[in-house]
Formats: structure tokens, C-alpha cells, sequence
């Protein structure tokens, strides 16, 4: 649990994060000295528990999925308040959705190879069927289990699905409309006061969970061949993928379309992909500072609150803050470690 917190610092994206250098530089200007920052994290995790027992109370599935996102990363917490019995909840109330479900993926045992959940698996299948993210994760179990006919045929269901959505944004909604049932405690705040401890929580909290495999997507794909229906396939599973709920979902979309397709369509998602980590590094430098700027987390918190995916919800930040989303035309990603290109998201780990 210790430095739990700091996730929500450095962005917590799953995909195009600042290089190790830009993080530690901003980290380093807002962190407090050793001694503050731990009594901080300690007064940080009463106050997530005191928030998990009072949403407890609670019998609607939205309340119900945000105490089981702020129960997740808490150890010892009493069997009422855990994250099996908030998202057990959650699961039964009457107006519970898929991205409950989703969530729910993650109630499993791992040291049992039981994961992610089976049973809320099958759930999202029936809920979901129209969601390429669902059967992009069944692709992901039967490629582990070296099923290749059953994850071929994962591939064409989530290439014939109708969107991608992997329900970050549902949860960052979630947290974001349950995050002030309680005021910070004055030990927990920075700078920016209740707004950036409400920020931190909502920004922390909503990226542990559940994603598909997509790594083993851009293998099954690259390796197409001669293949032309896995091609074919593949090609329309990009094109959902770009127009996907997260900024990593896009980001695999945009690869498939620059190694399978023709010249014109490869040059163009070169740009889009610039593009793509533009945004995401200024967004994950926003979320950085969020702490110790009120005007900032506000920003970050009612964007959450508007719902919709992590992708619009990161544009609408952005626009907020007077960023475009474009990268100028000057502007190149920064290498990664070692002076190398940053590799393609889709291959992130």
C-alpha cells in the first residue's frame, strides 16, 4: 500500500506515460520531504477507508462500484467493506451495468490461476455482446491457453463488435461522484486543498482495473501472413480500436492501421499517433500537477463527473485547460530510456 497515492501522480496511464526523467523532475518539485510524506500516505489511507465505510451504506450500483474501486488497494479491510463484498453488491443491485461487471473481472484468485473472474466473464458476454474490449479479453485467456481456433474466432467477434469501451471512464465517474461524501482531512491536502486530495483518489483509484491483453492482439495480427481474412479482420478491428474508449485502445488501432495498411493509410496514423501521445503527455503533465493547482483538479474532477470514456474525458481537459490537441508541427514524442524511439504502444507491457 505505501505509495499507493503516488499513481494518480504520475498520470497512472496505461500507455505513452512521461519518460522517467519528466516524471521524477515533477514529482520532485511536489513532493514533500520524506518524514511529511509518509504521515501524508498514512492520513491518505484513513481517509479512503473512512470513505469505503461510509459509501458502504449504500444500495445502487454506481455509490456501490466507486467504495469497491476505493476498497481494492486497502489490506486488511473487514469482510462489509472489502473489495469482494462492495463489487458483490454492486453486481446484485437492480441497476448495475457492464461496467460493473468489468470491475468485477478482477474478484478472482490469482495465486489459483482463477483470473480474471469467470463467472462476471460470462456476464459481460451476455450484458456486452456489441464490445470488442470483452471479447478481446476472452482472446487473450485462449491465446494463454494455446487455444488458436477459439481465439481466431475471439478475433473475428471483437472485429464485428459495435465499440470499445473498457469502462475506465465509467469508473472514474464513479469515484468522481462518490469522492466528496466526506472533506479531506487537513493532514491529507496539498496545495490545492480538498480539490487536489479529491483529484488524487478519483485519478489513483480508477486506473486499477481490469484491461484486455492488446500486446497478444498486435502479435496475432502482425503475423497475419498471407492470411487475408485475419488481415481483413484485423484491419476492421483497428479501425473500432481508433475510435476506442482509452487512449491505449486507439493507440493499438492506430499501430494496426500503420503496419497493415497502404502507404497513404500508414502515413496518416503516423500523424494521428503523434498526435495521440501529444495529448497524453500533456494530460498525464495536468494530472501531475493537479495536487498543488485547485484550478486544475477541478477541472480533472468535473470532466470525470460528465462521464463518458477516459479518451473524451482527457480531450475535454485539455480544451479546458487551452491545450490543443494537436501536436505543432515542430513538436517530436521524447525518446525513451536510452535515446531510443519510444516503441509502439500496442507492444507496451
Amino acid at each position: 500500500m505505501r505509495g499507493w497515492h503516488r499513481l494518480a501522480l504520475a498520470g497512472a496511464l496505461s500507455l505513452l506515460a512521461l519518460p522517467a526523467a519528466a516524471v521524477t523532475k515533477h514529482s520532485a518539485a511536489i513532493t514533500p520531504p520524506v518524514a511529511d510524506s509518509n504521515t501524508r500516505e498514512q492520513a491518505l489511507q484513513s481517509f479512503q477507508r473512512d470513505l469505503v465505510s461510509v459509501l458502504a451504506l449504500r444500495a445502487t450500483a454506481q455509490p456501490l462500484l466507486g467504495a469497491a474501486l476505493l476498497a481494492r488497494p486497502l489490506p486488511r479491510q473487514p469482510k462489509t467493506g472489502s473489495f469482494h463484498a462492495l463489487i458483490s453488491r454492486a453486481a446484485a443491485a437492480a441497476d448495475a451495468g457492464p461496467a460493473v461487471q468489468w470491475l468485477r473481472l478482477a474478484d478472482c484468485d490469482t495465486r489459483a490461476d482463477a483470473c480474471p473472474n469467470a463467472g462476471a466473464l460470462r456476464k459481460l458476454e451476455q450484458q456486452a455482446p456489441d464490445n470488442a474490449a470483452v471479447w478481446l479479453l476472452q482472446l487473450g485467456l485462449d491465446t494463454r491457453d494455446m487455444k488458436s481456433d477459439p481465439a481466431r474466432a475471439d478475433l473475428a467477434k471483437a472485429a464485428a463488435a459495435k465499440s470499445y469501451d473498457d469502462y475506465t471512464g465509467s469508473s472514474l465517474a464513479a469515484l468522481a461522484g462518490v469522492v466528496d461524501a466526506l472533506p479531506p482531512p487537513p493532514a491529507t491536502q496539498g496545495a490545492a486543498g480538498p480539490l487536489g486530495v479529491q483529484a488524487l483518489i478519483v485519478l489513483g483509484n480508477a486506473r486499477m482495473q481490469p484491461r484486455p491483453a492488446l500486446p497478444g492482439v498486435a502479435r496475432l495480427c502482425e503475423n497475419a501472413g498471407d492470411d487475408a481474412a485475419i488481415k481483413a479482420d484485423c484491419l476492421k478491428l483497428g479501425k473500432l480500436l481508433e475510435w476506442g474508449s482509452s487512449p491505449l485502445a486507439r493507440s493499438l488501432g492506430l499501430h494496426l492501421r500503420e503496419v497493415l495498411g497502404d502507404a497513404a493509410a500508414q502515413a496518416d496514423a503516423r500523424q494521428q499517433r503523434r498526435d495521440l501521445v501529444w495529448q497524453v503527455q500533456n494530460y498525464s503533465q495536468l494530472a501531475l500537477r493537479a495536487q498543488d493547482d485547485a484550478t486544475l483538479a477541478q477541472q480533472l474532477l468535473a470532466a470525470a463527473k460528465q462521464g463518458g470514456t477516459e479518451m473524451s474525458q482527457m480531450i475535454a481537459v485539455l480544451r479546458a485547460s487551452g491545450i490543443s490537441t494537436t501536436a505543432p508541427g515542430s513538436w517530436q514524442p521524447p525518446p525513451a530510456d536510452g535515446g531510443q524511439s519510444a516503441p509502439a504502444p500496442a507492444h507496451s507491457p
